[in-house]
């Protein structure tokens, strides 16, 4: 990785794209650091150390840290990804507009303009619900509709830069603006929860329990990023053969392909999903009077990821976090099963003249697909449970809030670099062969 950005640097044109980026980063860090006018972050500094469970936790490090902080950048890039996420499920659900994202380039920057428009609208929903939920009970230092809007105006229109400004990288800089900014928000709390991990395992220890409970830590940290790794990384690639055809005089065809199947067919989304699911309730009841004696109370505890695991709380609570892992898996084979369509490969595959050795195109290819993909999706599945569990382990058993860097977020930090990476690396790659060219 390093070899690769220190060749990077080398390279004239590369350079000045990754200094591009950076420098937006810095622009971003910024305002994720100004205060939106009128509110009072005190007040929700100590509402949000009040709140437990993942729901928050997860949401803050997405913004880095401009949640709680209640910065103009609030929302970050929260409205865009729902957006997106929006669009695409609306895109296998809409035949207009599946039509419309097979016509290229045109069709995919007319669903781009919808989704602007869409993350506007979300951030507008969004905003409003804050200023009004949490600005009656002292949010808003003057609590009247004309302050109400600013706040909102604010929010929506700091959503709206972030948007622009990750588009200023895909389009100038290098690779995926939107992801990059993610990626940044996430890192930017690794320091905070290393501070933590020591304050919670190492300080106040002996010299050995110390440097033993460091060294575990280190452990069980690197062994995590090797697996999300082999985890993102891993596929199954299905042998396909062309057959060879008549041509004028010659025969063509023939050649040999593949088609990789990724082992996280999903990414992150079922996770996202699921915790989305457990927690939406969760969060609803936070601004009612509830009464957790009763049965509805204790539905809550059960869904509420801060119960999962503690044996202070009791035992019983840990039922949420088997349905927890049940959604997971659901949603892995829901959403794998909207994106990757084996009935609509096979056809594409016959129509071409491809077959896979061994099997007779048409309904039989699909038939075969569909269990390696439903084997693969599983694999898949077990892995987003192994990653997602460990910080829940860390939590329940031993008391340490929510790491930012674990879970849901290594997986988004591991492929957003081995994302960035490999454009890096296609860039020097197509550098290097208009070089060639030009000799």
């Amino acid at each position: 990785m390093f070899q690769t950005l220190l060749n990077a640097f080398r390279i004239k044109d590369i350079r000045k794209k990754i200094l591009y980026t950076m420098g937006i980063i810095l622009i971003f860090r910024i305002g994720c650091a100004l205060p939106a006018p009128g509110v009072n972050t005190l007040y929700f500094e100590a509402w949000f150390a009040s709140q437990a469970g993942d729901a928050f936790n997860f949401f803050n490090a997405v913004t880095g840290g401009s949640f709680s902080e209640l910065s103009i950048f609030a929302l970050s890039i929260s409205p865009y990804i729902t957006s997106s996420i929006i669009m695409q499920l609306l895109t296998i659900a809409i035949p207009k507009l599946e039509e419309m994202q097979k016509e290229g380039e045109d069709g995919k920057q007319k669903i781009n303009k919808m989704t602007r428009i869409l993350t506007v609208v979300l951030a507008v929903v969004q905003s409003t619900a804050m200023a009004i939920g949490f600005g009656g009970s002292g949010m808003i230092t003057n609590y009247t509709w004309y302050n109400v809007l600013i706040v909102v105006a604010t929010w929506t229109a700091g959503a709206s830069v972030i948007m622009w400004l990750g588009e200023r990288i895909t389009k100038n800089g290098i690779g995926n603006g939107i992801s990059i900014i993610l990626l940044i928000n996430i890192l930017s709390s690794i320091p905070n929860d290393l501070a933590n991990l020591y304050y919670t395992f190492v300080q106040g220890n002996s010299v050995l329990v110390g440097a033993i409970a460091a060294v575990i830590i280190i452990a069980v940290i690197l062994a995590m990023v090797v697996f999300t790794v082999v985890l993102q990384g891993g596929e199954r690639r299905i042998p396909v053969q062309y057959a060879q055809k008549m041509q004028g005089r010659r025969m063509v065809g023939g050649q040999s392909s593949n088609i990789p199947i990724k082992v996280n067919t999903a990414g992150v989304i079922p996770v996202i999903f699921a915790s989305s699911l457990m927690t939406t309730p969760v969060v609803i009841a936070g601004f009612f009077d509830v009464n957790y004696d009763s049965v509805g109370g204790f539905i809550l505890r059960m869904l509420s990821s801060s119960n999962w695991l503690n044996p202070t709380v009791g035992w019983q609570y840990s039922i949420g976090l088997v349905i927890y892992l049940a959604l997971i898996i659901m949603f892995a084979y829901f959403y794998t099963s909207i994106t990757f369509n084996p009935i609509e490969i096979a056809n594409n595959m016959k129509k071409q003249g491809g077959f896979v050795p061994g099997i007779r195109p048409g309904k039989p290819t699909s038939d075969y697909m569909n269990r390696i993909l439903n084997y693969i999706v599983f694999i898949g599945a077990v892995g987003l449970i192994i990653v997602a569990i460990v910080p829940i382990i860390f939590s329940g058993l031993f008391g340490l809030a929510s790491l930012s860097f674990f879970g849901t977020s290594l997986i988004i930090i591991v492929g957003v670099i081995l994302e960035t990476l490999k454009a890096i690396e296609s860039q020097m790659l197509v550098r290097n062969y208009k070089g060639f060219l030009n000799d």
